[in-house]
C-alpha cells in the first residue's frame, strides 16, 4: 500500500483485530477490549495474522492565523457585549444571553474595555458574575487585572479590597499581584505617601519566596523614583539590580530616562543613557523620541537635532510622536521656519499627517503669532469632510486665548456646533481661564450659563486650576480682585 502526501500528520501504526464476520470494520486494542472480544470469537487465522491499519493524526501546533483569528473574534465579541448593555439593558443581564460562549479571555479584554470608558464599577459586576460561572477557577492573573484597572481609575480602596479577596479565596499571591498593587498605590495624589508604601511592598516581596521582586517591579518603582526626583533612590535601585540575577532591559531605561526627561533633569537623564549605552543596550524609537522630546521641552535643540541625525542613521524609523514633538517645541521657542521645514520633511518623507500632527502646527503658529494661518489650517481640516475632533477645537480657541483674542474664542466656540463638534470640560476650562485672565466678566457668565445648559458643573478644583494658572501673572489689587470673581462664581456653582 503506497502512501504519499501525508507530510502535515504524523503517522500512527496500531494492530487492529478484524471480527469473524464479512464486515469491512476494524477495531484497535482498545476498542476490542471495550467491546469485550475474546479470542475464542476470532477466527484462528486472524488470530495468527493480526492486521496492520494506520491511524493519522494531527500533531502540528496551531498556526499563528488561528490564533489571530480567536483574538479577533473574542474582541469583536467583547465589542457586541459593550455595545449591548446600557442603563436601561444591565451589563449582567447581557452576559447571561451570551453566557454559552463567553470565558475569562473575554472577561479580561472587558475589564480593560469597561477600564477605558470609566465604567470600573461594571467590572466587578462582570468579576461576580464569572464567579458564578462553571468554568471559573480562581486565577491571580484575573485578580491582578482587576486591580491594575482600579488602581489606573485612583479606586486603591477597591485595589487593596481585590487583594484581601484573593488571599481569601486560597489564591497565593505572585509578583504580578504585587507589581499591580504597587501600581495602584503609585496613581494616588500624595506622591510620596505612595512612593513609600510602594518601596514597602518591595521589600516585603524581597521575603518572600514565590513573590521575589521581578525586573518589572524594579522598572516600576525606578520610573516612580525618578518622576519624585529621588535620584539617590534611583542609583540604589540600579544597584541592587546590578547585584541581582536580573538584568534592566529597554523599559527599564527608558522609563527612568522618561520620567527625568519630563521633570527637566537632562544631566540625570543623560547619565542613566550613558548607563544603557555601557550594557550594551541598544536604544529603540521610544529611546529616540523621548530624548528628542526632554531635549526640545528644554530648547536645546542642538542635541535634539543631532538625536534626530542619529535616529536616521539607526535602523529604526522616525513616528508621527517624532515630528509632532519636534513641531511643537519649535513653535514654543517662535522658531516658525524650523518648525515648518519639519513638516515639510516629513510629508516628503511619505508620512501621512495625523490630527494630532495638524494640532500641533495650529498650536505652533498660535506660539508663533501667526493666528492667520492657523486659523487657515483650522477651515482646512473642517473642510476636509472628516470628523474634527474636540481636541482640534481646543487647539484652535487656545491659539486664539494664547494671542489675546478672546473675542474670536468666544465666535468660534458658538459656531462649534455647526461644525459637528460638541464641546467638553476641557474646552471650558481653557475658555474660563482665558476669560477671567483678560477680565472679560461678560463672557466668563456668559460661559458658566452655557455650562448649567451643557449639564457640566464645574467643581471647586476647576476653579482652583484656572487660579493657578494666571494669579500669578497678576499684581497686587489686579489679583485680590480675580480672587474674588473666582470665589464667587465657586459660591455659584455650588448653589
Amino acid at each position: 500500500m503506497a502512501l504519499t502526501n501525508l507530510s502535515p500528520y504524523s503517522l500512527r501504526l496500531s494492530t487492529l483485530s478484524s471480527s469473524s464476520s464479512s464486515s469491512s470494520s476494524s477495531f484497535n486494542q482498545s476498542s476490542s477490549q471495550n467491546y469485550n472480544f475474546t479470542h475464542r470469537h476470532i477466527p484462528l487465522s486472524l488470530r495468527t495474522r493480526p492486521r496492520t491499519g494506520i491511524c493519522c493524526v494531527w500533531t502540528r501546533p496551531r498556526s499563528k492565523r488561528g490564533r489571530k483569528s480567536e483574538e479577533l473574534e473574542s474582541k469583536e465579541l467583547v465589542r457586541v457585549l459593550m455595545r449591548s448593555f446600557s442603563d436601561k439593558e444591565p451589563l449582567v443581564r447581557t452576559l447571561n444571553k451570551y453566557v454559552k460562549v463567553v470565558r475569562s479571555e473575554h472577561c479580561f479584554l472587558l475589564f480593560e474595555e469597561l477600564g477605558k470608558s470609566d465604567k470600573w464599577l461594571q467590572c466587578l459586576e462582570v468579576f461576580r458574575w464569572m464567579q458564578k460561572q462553571r468554568w471559573y477557577i480562581a486565577d491571580t492573573g484575573i485578580y491582578s487585572k482587576l486591580i491594575t484597572v482600579m488602581g489606573k481609575k485612583g479606586q486603591t480602596r477597591l485595589a487593596m479590597w481585590l487583594f484581601s479577596e484573593m488571599r481569601n479565596s486560597g489564591c497565593r499571591p505572585d509578583p504580578s499581584v504585587y507589581n499591580a498593587l504597587i501600581t495602584a498605590h503609585l496613581h494616588t495624589r500624595d506622591k510620596a505617601k505612595a512612593l513609600a508604601k510602594a518601596l514597602g511592598y518591595f521589600q516585603k516581596m524581597k521575603g518572600m519566596e514565590r513573590c521575589k521582586p521581578n525586573i518589572v517591579t524594579y522598572n516600576i518603582l525606578l520610573r516612580a523614583c525618578a518622576q519624585a526626583r529621588n535620584v539617590d533612590q534611583v542609583n540604589a535601585l540600579f544597584k541592587e539590580l546590578d547585584e541581582s540575577i536580573l538584568a534592566p532591559d529597554i523599559y527599564t531605561y527608558n522609563g527612568v530616562m522618561d520620567a527625568y526627561g519630563k521633570n527637566g533633569m537632562i544631566k540625570e537623564m543623560e547619565s542613566v543613557l550613558s548607563r544603557m549605552k555601557s550594557n550594551q543596550c541598544k536604544p529603540d524609537i521610544i529611546t529616540f523620541n523621548l530624548l528628542i522630546d526632554s531635549y526640545g521641552k528644554r530648547q536645546a535643540f542642538d542635541k535634539m537635532e543631532q538625536v534626530f541625525k542619529s535616529l536616521m542613521h539607526s535602523k529604526e524609523k522616525p513616528t508621527l510622536p517624532t515630528f509632532n514633538s519636534m513641531i511643537i517645541n519649535y513653535g514654543k521657542a517662535r522658531l516658525q521656519g524650523k518648525a515648518e521645514y519639519v513638516f515639510q520633511k516629513m510629508t516628503a518623507m511619505k508620512y501621512t499627517p495625523s490630527f494630532i500632527t495638524y494640532e500641533c502646527i495650529i498650536t505652533m503658529y498660535g506660539y508663533c503669532d501667526n493666528v492667520s494661518r492657523a486659523r487657515e489650517i483650522f477651515d482646512e481640516l473642517s473642510k476636509s469632510g472628516k470628523d474634527m475632533k474636540v481636541s482640534t477645537l481646543n487647539a484652535m480657541l487656545e491659539a486664539y486665548c494664547m494671542n489675546g483674542l478672546p473675542m474670536e474664542a468666544d465666535l468660534l466656540f458658538e459656531n462649534s456646533r455647526n461644525m459637528g463638534v460638541t464641546p467638553d470640560s476641557s474646552t471650558y476650562k481653557l475658555l474660563y481661564k482665558a476669560y477671567t485672565k483678560a477680565n472679560m466678566k461678560e463672557l466668563v457668565q456668559k460661559l458658566l450659563k452655557r455650562m448649567e445648559q451643557n449639564g457640566i458643573v464645574p467643581n471647586k478644583r476647576f476653579f482652583l486650576e484656572a487660579l493657578e494658572t494666571f494669579s500669578s501673572s497678576l499684581a497686587g489689587s489686579q489679583s485680590r480682585s480675580a480672587k474674588t470673581d473666582l470665589t464667587r462664581s465657586l459660591s455659584t456653582a455650588k448653589s
